[in-house]
C-alpha cells in the first residue's frame, strides 16, 4: 500500500518508495488534495442534481399544464357547439379532437427538447467542459442538414401551420389544386386525401400551395331551368318554388338545405328559349347531390303544370348546338 501511494511516473515505469517517510508524505498530500477539492466535488454534483430535478420537475408541470390545456379548450368548444347548432355541424368531434391531440403531441414535444436540452447544457458546463466548440460544430451540423433537409423541414413547418391554422380536418373534402377527395389523415409531413374513385393521394404539406376546403361554412346548389320562350314565366316560378318548399319539408333535405329555394330571375332569353336561375344555400359538400334532386322535383313540377322545357332537336336545327334543359 505504502508502494502504491509513493508511486511516481519515471521513464523506467513507476519506482517504489525508498524510505517510509516518503509513502506518509505521499499519502499526505493526496489526503490533502482530496480534502481541498471535496468542497468543490461537493458542491458541483449537487448543483447538477438539482439542475436534473427541476428539468424533470418543469417538464411533467409544463406537459401536464399542456394538456390540461388541451382538454379544457375542447370541453369549452363542446359546450359552445351543444348550443349552436351550425356550428356542431361544421365542426365535428372527432376532427377536433385529432386537431387537439397533434398540436399539444408538438408542443410537449418542443417544451421536452428546449428544457432538456437546457438541462443537458448546463450539467456539461457544471463538469468543466468548454461547450464552444461543442456548439460551434452543432451549429455547422444544424446549417448542413437544413441544407440537405430542406424540403423536410419545409414540409413539417408547413404541417404545423395546417394544424394551428385549422384549414382543414380529417373528414373534410379538399381540392388541393393536382389532387382532391376526402381528407383521411393529417400528419406533419404528409396528408392523406382518399379520391372520388377510391385511390389515395399522398401530398407532401410543403407542396401545397393552395388549399380549397370544401366542407367549411356552406355551400351553393344552383340550377339553370330552361323552358320555352312562349311560357307564362309565373307558372314556372310558382312551379319551381313549388318544388323547393316541397323539398325543404321532407327528410333528409330539411337538413340539408338551410335557406329557402330562390328563383333568382332570368339569366337568358333568346327567341326560342328562356333559362331561369335557380340556387338553394346547403350544407358544405352537399351542393350536388341537392342538385341533382332540385333538378328532379323541378322536372316532375312543370310537367304536372303542362310546362314545356326546351326542344333540343330544334333548337340544335336552328344554332347547331343543343343546350341541356334543366342543366347546371
Amino acid at each position: 500500500m505504502y508502494w502504491l501511494l509513493s508511486a511516481s511516473p519515471s521513464p523506467d515505469g513507476p519506482q517504489p518508495p525508498t524510505t517510509l517517510e516518503d509513502a506518509q508524505d505521499t499519502a499526505g498530500e493526496a489526503a490533502g488534495w482530496v480534502q481541498e477539492n471535496w468542497s468543490d466535488w461537493l458542491a458541483t454534483g449537487l448543483r447538477i442534481v438539482f439542475v436534473c430535478v427541476v428539468a424533470v420537475v418543469l417538464r411533467y408541470v409544463i406537459r401536464r399544464a399542456i394538456t390540461q390545456l388541451i382538454t379544457r379548450m375542447n370541453r369549452r368548444a363542446e359546450i359552445v357547439d351543444s348550443g349552436n347548432a351550425l356550428r356542431g355541424l361544421l365542426v365535428s368531434g372527432e376532427r377536433r379532437r385529432q386537431r387537439s391531440q397533434a398540436i399539444g403531441s408538438i408542443l410537449r414535444s418542443v417544451a421536452s427538447f428546449v428544457i432538456l436540452g437546457t438541462a443537458a447544457l448546463t450539467v456539461l458546463s457544471g463538469l468543466g467542459i468548454n461547450l464552444a466548440p461543442l456548439l460551434a460544430s452543432a451549429g455547422v451540423a444544424g446549417v448542413a442538414l437544413g441544407f440537405g433537409a430542406r424540403n423536410l423541414v419545409m414540409d413539417i413547418l408547413a404541417g404545423m401551420f395546417m394544424l394551428l391554422e385549422d384549414q382543414y380536418g380529417v373528414g373534410d373534402r379538399v381540392d388541393a389544386g393536382e389532387a382532391s377527395g376526402v381528407v383521411m389523415e393529417i400528419g406533419l409531413r404528409v396528408t392523406q386525401l382518399r379520391g372520388d374513385g377510391g385511390e389515395i393521394w399522398y401530398i407532401r404539406n410543403g407542396e401545397i400551395k393552395r388549399i380549397g376546403n370544401l366542407s367549411q361554412g356552406w355551400a351553393m346548389a344552383a340550377v339553370d331551368v330552361q323552358v320555352r320562350a312562349d311560357e307564362d314565366l309565373d307558372e314556372v316560378r310558382a312551379a319551381i318554388e313549388e318544388a323547393g318548399t316541397a323539398m325543404g319539408k321532407e327528410s333528409p333535405w330539411d337538413e340539408i338545405l338551410w335557406e329557402p329555394v330562390e328563383v333568382l330571375g332570368l339569366d337568358e332569353v333568346t327567341l326560342d328559349a328562356m333559362t331561369l336561375r335557380v340556387s338553394v344555400k346547403t350544407m358544405p359538400d352537399k351542393s350536388l347531390s341537392a342538385e341533382r334532386e332540385l333538378r328532379w322535383r323541378i322536372k316532375k313540377a312543370l310537367d304536372a303544370r303542362g310546362i314545356r322545357i326546351v326542344d333540343q332537336q330544334s333548337l340544335a336545327a336552328g344554332s347547331g348546338r343543343a343546350p341541356l334543359a334543366l342543366e347546371k
